[in-house]
């Protein structure tokens, strides 16, 4: 993101990053007051300054649920999710479930208790060490450490509590999300389909491999896919001119679902899920087309016929049997052309479609280079097995006749001849 020329910012889960805990307060998948005092910091320190944020694994579980729990009065313009388990309680079912999925949850455990072991004299004034330690897996350990610190009355409890599904519904600023079906530790089960679909402030995009928080592109695994995605989102989010604007308070009497894309000053979202800027042009644009649709329906009569009143000219356009014109003034020079406000609204509108393409075409080609290239990457892959292959099953297959050779009787003769 730096590289794309992103002002970067990371911020370290609480006891993290080599920083001593000096309170009794640890971090868990729920715990969002370390993220708003970040915001909130950097917000008042650069006011003028939009703020983009974005969430990794159990930070884009925390991400969202901070963002639902702030609605519109969050000083985020943009977030992004990347892998979020979503639902801490079905992930935490699922990582049970097979033995790939259990290794994966006994890694994670170990790394646990290794946090554990930094900060050993507060968590252990604070919860059964003895019971921390001989944790094999990420429940157990949040049931003798995480409830216990955090005062959750149960696992699931604390799971359900602190899903950022639950908060969907409230995000008021634009977000996307990006899940891998084919997550290990994150499973597509968890993801919240129709809340996301319901909140037109929240983009879906799932990506048939990935891997968690893979997304490698290249055979030498150089550079992560998702961050052009992210880097793309918010460029578009930044261009939008109103994005610099103060945001009004209308917060209050906002409904969660409604969506503050729709209204600008961010972005316009298409059918298809994709995100184009909004341009001075395309503001005059709808604003214009608004100002049409108000005058013909003021103008409209209850005969169905269209009465239009410029420069002391009335015309009466369109009656059932005729069309008659009526000039007061004693002109007919003046009169407005009855197809020139028709044929003005549909350039406009297919000025403005053209516009709103060519704003969501970046996107659109990284998600067909991240096809192709999955493409590729099959097959390079296939070819480096093959490759590699290859010397070790000849050699093996020349000892093998080497040694066939020597034991057959044949071969003992003409050794002896």
């Amino acid at each position: 993101m730096a590289s794309n020329g992103w002002n970067v910012v990371v911020g370290n889960h609480r006891g993290l990053g080599g920083i001593s805990i000096t309170s009794d307060c640890f971090y868990n998948g729920g715990w969002t007051e370390d993220i708003r005092e970040v915001v909130n910091y950097l917000h008042q320190k650069y006011p003028e300054a939009p703020l983009f944020t974005v969430g990794t694994s159990l930070g884009a579980n925390i991400l969202v649920k901070y963002l639902g729990e702030e609605g519109g009065s969050t000083p985020v313009a943009g977030a992004a999710s990347i892998c979020s388990p979503w639902d801490l309680l079905v992930t935490s079912r699922f990582i049970s479930r097979k033995l790939v999925q259990r290794c994966y949850d006994k890694a994670l455990a170990i790394g646990l208790k290794g946090y554990a072991k930094l900060h050993q004299p507060v968590l252990s004034r604070l919860a059964n060490w003895e019971a921390i330690t001989s944790s094999r897996s990420t429940r157990e350990f949040d049931h003798h450490a995480t409830c216990v610190v955090a005062k959750y009355e149960t696992v699931d409890t604390f799971y359900r509590k602190c899903s950022c599904a639950n908060y969907i519904g409230n995000v008021s600023v634009p977000l996307l999300c990006i899940s891998a079906l084919d997550d290990p530790l994150c499973t597509r089960e968890a993801i919240p389909w129709d809340e996301c679909r319901a909140n037109k402030n929240i983009v879906l995009a799932t990506t048939p491999n990935g891997g968690h928080l893979g997304f490698f592109q290249g055979l030498t695994a150089g550079r992560l896919w998702w961050v052009e995605p992210v880097s793309e989102f918010f460029s578009a989010l930044h261009d939008s001119p109103c994005m610099h604007r103060q945001k009004t308070q209308e917060h209050g009497l906002q409904s969660p679902l409604e969506s503050s894309i729709d209204k600008g000053p961010y972005v316009n979202l298409m059918e298809d899920g994709m995100v184009a800027a909004v341009t001075n042009e395309d503001t005059n644009i709808h604003e214009s087309l608004d100002k049409h649709k108000q005058i013909v329906s003021e103008m409209e009569g209850s005969d169905g016929r269209v009465n239009v009143q410029q420069n002391g000219i009335t015309s009466v356009s369109q009656d059932e049997s005729h069309s008659a014109v009526k000039n007061t003034s004693g002109t007919e020079d003046n009169e407005p052309s009855a197809q020139g406000p028709v044929g003005s609204q549909e350039q406009r509108e297919e000025l403005s479609t053209d516009k709103i393409r060519d704003a969501i075409a970046p996107v659109k080609k990284s998600i067909n280079q991240l096809i192709r290239s999955q493409g590729r990457s099959v097959w390079w892959l296939a070819y480096i097995a093959v490759v590699t292959s290859w010397p070790l099953l000849g050699t093996l297959g020349f000892f093998l006749y080497r040694k066939k050779f020597r034991n057959s009787s044949p071969a003992k003769r003409l050794l002896r001849g």
